[in-house]
């Protein structure tokens, strides 16, 4: 970790022990702030792990999330994985290019629309997409051992709910 990301983490529980010694009681909306930032730093947390492992390559951590749609939904054109993505669409168009550079992606004909192709996993990619997810649930079995499954799907559902809920309120402020 380095010295800033440090220096701000031990700011951070410096503060939360301050709260807790002070007697203030957080409320819910206080709760929810701390469970969003809680989120944040495990992305970061993740993302790094991701890179160290090689789940995250040269491309992001998109590259595997772009793959695991395909390998789930079956082939998409860019502008159907840009929706599922609080992202753009040029930004899923330049992954695509990458994948399909590295042969992992190819585009193929679309028979609902001529000039938008749908992007398929190629048999590299499946096989990639397939190493990838093993490593993956590999590090995240060897996690939380104190923790139950009922416990961890409980906070999964509260976090999409949550998420939904942010979704829905970004599509309201900017239609």
């Amino acid at each position: 970790m380095g010295q800033l990301a440090a220096t701000e983490q031990n700011r951070m529980v410096t503060v939360r022990q301050k709260k807790r010694a002070s007697g203030i009681t957080s409320n819910k909306g206080e709760a929810i702030a701390d469970l969003m930032l809680e989120v944040a730093q495990f992305f970061f947390r993740l993302r790094a792990l991701g890179q160290k492992t090689g789940l995250i390559t040269s491309w992001g951590g998109g590259a595997f999330g772009f793959m695991r749609s395909l390998a789930l939904l079956g082939p998409l054109t860019v502008p159907q994985i840009a929706q599922m993505r609080p992202t753009s669409r040029q930004r899923m168009q330049r992954l695509a290019d990458e994948l399909a550079s590295e042969g992992l992606v190819e585009f193929i004909d679309n028979p609902r629309h001529r000039r938008s192709k749908l992007v398929r996993l190629t048999r590299r990619g499946e096989a990639r997409y397939r190493e990838l997810s093993a490593r993956f649930l590999a590090i995240a079995a060897s996690m939380g051992a104190e923790l139950t499954e009922p416990d961890i799907r409980k906070t999964t559902a509260i976090v999409q709910r949550l998420s939904d809920e942010v979704k829905g309120r970004a599509h309201s402020v900017a239609g």
